[in-house]
């Protein structure tokens, strides 16, 4: 299994990783990805970036070193409502939104409160991408996430870094996660969540995990650029034209 798209990096601009966004794209061009999400923690999370980053993000070319960038954000769900740390001022400057549930964030709570929590985001509108939903930290019932996610047109992550040096715990978490996407056939997204150059484009845990549950490819976005960009248009997402004539076909 080949992976185009990684949805989920950080640079230094985060303020707890360790690499610029120029080491982000020459490791993901060595790696053979072609479309590069570059989602910095939202406002709340400490150390990340001013908003004003985040609404300058137009001065990133579309196209570096032959990958296409999406300007993204990893914004974080603040409280049981599923609000966000951003407000709608800032969406028409982004191309993608993932949100997440964190510890320095919110205080974790009951799989219930959890799981209403992400529902909400999701229905909300406001988000394309619920990364790292596996974290044993933050329970949820992942039937209802998964039901969720294809009601609402939203993209579950498996992220790379839950298997190796983040969330531990989360394997068993992540299999029942996808495992209930599978089941209400909803999609996945793979994302590095790398927070260092070389663990950009680095898939090598979430591909084994998906062969050993038997997920089907084909409803894997991050298989590829053209799938990837056109889920994105269908949520409405503007100023792709760039990134849709690279990727105007499959690949």
């Amino acid at each position: 299994m080949h992976i185009e798209v990684d949805s989920h990096t950080h640079t230094i601009a985060s303020g707890h990783a360790y690499s610029s966004l120029g080491e982000n794209v020459a490791a993901a061009a060595g790696r053979g990805i072609k479309l590069l999400a570059i989602t910095e923690h939202g406002p709340a999370m400490p150390g990340s970036p001013h908003i004003w980053f985040f609404k300058n993000m137009r001065v990133i070319p579309r196209i570096m070193n032959g990958i296409g960038i999406l300007r993204g954000i990893e914004a974080n769900i603040i409280n049981k409502k599923g609000e966000l740390d951003i407000d709608d001022s800032l969406h028409p400057h982004l191309d993608i939104v993932l949100a997440s549930l964190h510890e320095p964030v919110i205080e974790p709570s009951t799989r219930s409160i959890h799981t209403d929590a992400v529902i909400k985001a999701m229905s909300s509108g406001k988000i394309d991408v619920f990364a790292h939903g596996g974290n044993p930290i933050f329970p949820i019932e992942v039937d209802e996430v998964a039901k969720a996610a294809r009601a609402y047109n939203v993209l579950v992550e498996i992220n790379n870094s839950s298997f190796t040096t983040s969330r531990p715990g989360s394997d068993k978490n992540c299999a029942s996660l996808a495992e209930a996407v599978g089941r209400h056939e909803a999609k996945l997204t793979f994302g590095s969540d790398a927070h260092i150059a070389c663990n950009v484009g680095r898939f090598v845990e979430c591909i084994a995990f998906v062969e050993r549950i038997g997920f089907p490819s084909e409803r894997i976005l991050s298989t590829c650029c053209h799938r990837f960009i056109t889920f994105l248009q269908e949520k409405h997402k503007t100023n792709l034209e760039t990134l849709v004539a690279l990727y105007s076909r499959p690949t």
